[in-house]
Order: structure tokens, then C-alpha cells, then sequence
């Protein structure tokens, strides 16, 4: 079974490569969002915030994982072929490298004829802080971080946990991503009742983001320092973000740009001082952009290869075990 969940994963990562997600076609995360909004419109008030939030979790988890799992499971009786088709297209549905290049270079396009609102408009498109004063370095600064921080979140994790349980876990943890971004806010209404969603998705985030900020560092070559120096601002700075797991490709893009990522952004005109992360060798400006998508492609591909290296070590000692067994 391992090798056709490899199969499909890499299947879904060449679909998502030349397709992406096209806004016209049906996706399972719109319809996972209203599931989330419709149950959080129902328990997201009164006592018990966070007993009911732990309920709204676990029910669309629940949900999500028997539908997915249903529907592989009929697939691959009727064929493997089928099955592997099916577990394709789902695991495609999961991960948006793609979509996340096209949002960077969005940013980047405008960014680079100097049309410093246009490139402002496209970036609050992708990210929750203020863009009306950004200067350039600020806006390719947005843009970079998200590319460094989606990388694992978009694209990695889900392919991560498609190794460990196909398409049902893949799927998993695209529901849990969806109930971290839409209720795991510090806020007056979400800080309790988004409190199960936001601690899952670390837990679930934890080992694929790691092990991404690890490949990004061994994919490509640090632009301004020596291997060595890139090694200590990873290890030094990716425990700083505020989240346990977002530092790690961060931290790893800054030091192979030898920029300085972080610092103060605004949201609705309150300030937030970030952790800053890497040394500022050089500035931030827009050619960056391109960089960090170009550090994204190399890396997931070095994941994927590290995927079927795992997951042909696993396949080939259960094959092993089984054949020694005296019965």
C-alpha cells in the first residue's frame, strides 16, 4: 500500500504543478470552510468555549477523514489504478505550490515597475497585516514570508502526512489548517473556542515544518554567507516566531537571502514587534520574491524525493519482517 500512496503523491504534486487550483472548479476546502463557519455560528458562544471548540474540531476531523477514507477505500477495491487515480486528485486538492508561487509573483510584478500601490493592493490579498504605507522592502518583505512560512503549511505538511496515511490524513490536516486559519485567533471571540484548532495544527505542523526549514538550507546555497553561519541562524532564530513552527522556513529563507525578515508590522493600525529573523547583509527588494519561489520549488522537490526515500525504507522492511516471520 506504501508504494501506491507514493504513487499518488507524486501524481498530486505534478496535477498541482500544471493545474494549481482553478477558481471555477469545486474544492473540499470551501466546502470544510462551512462546515467550520456553520458550526462555529451554532457553539461559539456561552459557557464551555473551549470544551465546544475541541467538539467542533473533532466532528469535522471526523467527518473529513470518514468521507476521504469511504471513498479511497471503494476506489481500490474496484482498481488500483482507480485507487491511485482518486488518491491523486485528492492529495492534489490538498497542497497549493502553485497557488502560492502565482500569489508572490502577483505581488512581485507590480512591485517591480515601481507601482508601489497596485503591489500593496495584491499583498493584502495574502496577508492579515496593513499594506496602505508599505514601502518596497515591507512589500517584498510580505510577500517573501509568506512563501517561506506556506511552503510547509501549503505544500509539505500535507505531503508529509499523505506518506503517513494517504489521502484521509493528507485531508486531516488540510481541515486542521482550515479550522487553525479560520477560528485559531487571540482574540476576544476565537481565543478559547480556537483553541484545540490552533494547538492540533501545531502538533500537526511540528516534524514537516522542520523538516522543511532543514531542506531549504541543504537545497540551496546561502547567497551572502558561508553554509556554517546560514546553520546557526536557522537553529538561532526559528524558535523566535511567535509560532512553533512558521520559524523554521522563515529563518531558513532569510539566511539563504542574507536578509532580515520580521520586525514591526501593523494590523488595523496596532503595532506587533516579530521576532526578526536572519542578519540584514543586503535589503530586502523585489528580485527576492522570485528567489524565495525558486528556494519553494527546490525544496518540495527534495521533500518529495526524501518521501520516497522513507517511505521505500518502510515498505522494504515490512516486506522484510513479513517474509521472516515463522508463520
Amino acid at each position: 500500500m506504501m508504494i501506491y500512496h507514493l504513487i499518488a503523491i507524486s501524481i498530486a504534486y505534478f496535477i498541482d504543478r500544471l493545474v494549481g487550483d482553478p477558481p471555477q472548479w469545486p474544492h473540499p476546502v470551501r466546502w470544510i470552510g462551512s462546515l467550520i463557519s456553520f458550526l462555529e455560528k451554532y457553539l461559539n458562544h456561552g459557557k464551555n468555549k473551549r470544551l465546544k471548540g475541541v467538539l467542533m474540531l473533532l466532528f469535522v476531523l471526523l467527518i473529513v477523514f470518514s468521507i476521504v477514507l469511504l471513498l479511497i477505500t471503494i476506489s481500490y477495491r474496484i482498481h488500483p489504478i482507480a485507487g491511485i487515480a482518486i488518491e491523486s486528485i485528492i492529495i492534489a486538492s490538498t497542497i497549493a505550490q502553485k497557488s502560492l508561487k502565482e500569489a508572490a509573483l502577483e505581488v512581485h510584478d507590480p512591485l517591480e515597475k515601481g507601482d508601489l500601490a497596485g503591489a500593496r493592493i495584491k499583498l493584502s490579498y495574502i496577508v492579515g497585516r496593513d499594506t496602505d504605507s508599505l514601502n518596497e522592502g515591507e512589500i517584498a518583505r510580505g510577500a517573501i514570508e509568506t512563501v517561506a512560512e506556506n511552503t510547509s503549511d501549503g505544500v509539505t505538511a500535507p505531503l508529509f502526512w499523505a506518506l503517513i496515511g494517504g489521502a484521509p490524513l493528507a485531508m486531516v490536516y488540510r481541515a486542521t489548517n482550515t479550522c487553525d486559519s479560520m477560528a485559531g485567533y487571540m482574540n476576544e471571540r476565537f481565543k478559547d473556542f480556537g483553541w484545540a484548532s490552533a494547538k492540533w495544527d501545531d502538533v500537526m505542523n511540528w516534524v514537516p515544518s522542520r523538516i522543511t526549514g532543514i531542506l531549504m538550507l541543504i537545497g540551496t546555497k546561502p547567497m551572502k554567507m558561508e553554509y556554517q553561519r546560514a546553520w546557526k541562524i536557522l537553529f538561532r532564530d526559528a524558535k523566535k516566531h511567535p509560532s512553533p513552527n512558521s520559524g523554521w522556513g522563515e529563518a531558513a529563507v532569510a539566511a539563504i537571502l542574507g536578509i532580515q525578515l520580521g520586525g514591526i508590522n501593523y494590523y488595523k493600525g496596532i503595532v506587533s514587534n516579530r521576532a526578526k529573523m536572519g542578519d540584514p547583509l543586503v535589503p530586502i527588494q523585489a528580485d527576492h520574491i522570485l528567489t524565495a519561489n525558486k528556494i519553494l520549488d527546490k525544496t518540495v522537490f527534495l521533500f518529495l524525493l526524501l518521501l520516497w526515500i522513507g517511505g521505500m525504507m518502510v515498505e522494504f522492511a515490512f516486506t522484510w519482517f513479513k517474509s521472516a516471520a515463522p508463520f
